[in-house]
């Protein structure tokens, strides 16, 4: 067949005739309520004028400490064709009585004029790599007519501004949830809407804020009361969780999936073994069918990851053979396993960059992946786990047993909550670790740097950097590898 007969042969969508502007004036005005001062069309929708992009909408937010009318003038310099904004301003405007319930309103009105599938992830541990995967998938499939929430916006702002930027033409949409305190999830489900939610894992994170294990699954199960009528609860078998995710999902109606390794689950784990490029190889049986596909991400948690990404794109009616592709082909993300090759002397050293977030579960699954690797040495630079609250003494102390089965040769511990790890490892003995002297306490990222070039790194070395977002430790990648760091806007 000839270009032109593949071309005449391409399938036509509907989509295919809306326009390619993804918001004009009379829509914004007329999805807010508002006013427009001027005709325009924008490719974009911004709350930040410093990542203002030419041809967005900024919308003029207020906070606590911040009035986004205050950074106007940066945004129209950096590009924005106009804003959203509560009283008059000289720049094309849109004028509306509150800026955040225009956010709240544009989204709704994207919601429901794209009629994409939705799709909401939250869970403790994975959730921005099982976004990023769904989407790999479905953006395949649907010939890029995917849409997703970028970075880590995932809170009660960037739910809202990641649907304000979804397009008419979105075919699916994928969104990820966070949460620091009880009673956030709902509320971002009940902007989305979604057709199918998924929860990767339950462990321990924000557990100083909910105060229990099972506090913190019916917060993230709250997910479901945001489903449309018949929507799909995905949900993890091997949990402990899990009959108490269930009990909450069918409380809204939803259908149920199981996922993992149980002998229960739809979604069944049938075989994994490790392949030549770190990753895995998974068979699964789907309940109808069977599908064999790679893994590219190493770990076992990985594995588990992949089963939930199948579950969500078969009750989302996409393409499996496109999800295996994408988890085929996916590399690691920046602060979430991203890997780094550095020149050391003697040749290169591997860096695994998992700065960006750590409970005690994503902890254990790190470090014991660490243990995997092929390396000379292996050296973790773990950086203190936020919101354990009276926890966090018992789980940071329990680090040493993860530390030692994985044979790491040195381990540089950052922050306070690090000091009872440092004091375990003290009373076990220089024997602990691979060598002596195998462990350093650090108070700061820039500390931690200096005990790394301290120690030395070496052809072969394998270089483990994790720990909770706000201590910092981005600034240490960035300092081994020449990379600038990035934002994101959430919880977990």
């Amino acid at each position: 067949m000839n270009a032109l007969g593949a071309l005449r042969r391409w399938p036509v969508d509907r989509r295919d005739a809306l326009p390619l502007a993804l918001w004009n004036s009379a829509e914004v005005a007329a999805a807010t309520g508002g006013a427009a001062s001027h005709d325009f069309q924008v490719s974009g929708v911004e709350m930040d004028s410093r990542d203002v992009r030419r041809g967005d909408l900024f919308i003029a937010l207020k906070g606590e400490a911040m009035d986004g009318h205050n950074f106007l003038p940066q945004a129209f310099a950096n590009g924005a064709v106009a804003a959203i904004v509560d009283h008059p301003v000289e720049f094309p405007h849109v004028l509306v009585e509150d800026t955040t319930a225009a956010l709240h309103a544009l989204a709704h009105a994207a919601r429901e004029r794209a009629q994409a599938v939705r799709i909401a992830v939250t869970g403790s541990v994975g959730k921005t790599g099982v976004k990023e995967s769904l989407f790999l998938a479905l953006d395949r499939a649907s010939r890029g007519a995917a849409h997703r929430s970028v970075r880590s916006y995932n809170n009660h702002v960037g739910v809202p501004l990641s649907l304000a930027r979804m397009s008419a033409r979105s075919r699916y949409g994928v969104f990820e949830m966070g949460m620091n305190h009880a009673g956030e999830i709902a509320p971002l489900a009940a902007h989305v809407r979604p057709h199918v939610a998924l929860i990767t894992t339950i462990a321990p994170a924000h557990i100083e804020n909910l105060g229990s294990m099972e506090a913190i699954a019916d917060e993230k199960a709250s997910i479901f009361s945001g489903l449309v009528p018949g929507g799909t609860a995905v949900i993890p078998a091997d949990s402990p969780h899990c009959a108490q995710m269930v009990a909450i999902a069918r409380q809204y109606g939803a259908k149920v999936v199981t996922f993992g390794a149980a002998a229960d689950a739809d979604v069944r784990l049938l075989d994994a073994i490790p392949s030549a490029n770190g990753g895995s190889l998974v068979t699964a049986d789907l309940g109808d069918t069977r599908l064999c596909y790679s893994v590219a991400e190493p770990g076992e948690h990985w594995i588990a990851n992949s089963l939930g990404v199948m579950a969500a794109v078969k009750a989302a009616a996409g393409d499996l053979g496109a999800a295996g592709l994408a988890l085929a082909e996916m590399g690691g993300l920046k602060g979430r396993g991203a890997r780094h090759q550095l020149a050391v002397p003697g040749g290169k050293a591997l860096l695994i960059d998992e700065s960006y977030n750590a409970n005690p579960a994503s902890m254990r699954a790190t470090l014991r992946q660490l243990g995997q690797t092929p390396a000379t040495r292996r050296i973790a630079v773990l950086g203190s786990m936020k919101e354990l609250g009276d926890f966090g003494p018992k789980f940071h102390a329990q680090l040493i047993e993860p530390l030692t089965e994985a044979k790491i040769d040195y381990a540089v511990l950052v922050g306070e909550e690090m000091r009872v790890l440092a004091r375990e490892l003290g009373k076990a003995g220089v024997q602990s670790l691979g060598i002596p002297g195998g462990f350093a306490h650090c108070d700061t990222p820039a500390e931690a740097i200096a005990a790394l070039k301290e120690f030395g790194l070496t052809h072969g070395d394998a270089i483990l950097v994790k720990g909770s977002n706000s201590v910092g430790l981005g600034a240490l990648v960035s300092h081994f590898t020449g990379l600038s760091g990035s934002k994101g806007l959430g919880g977990t």
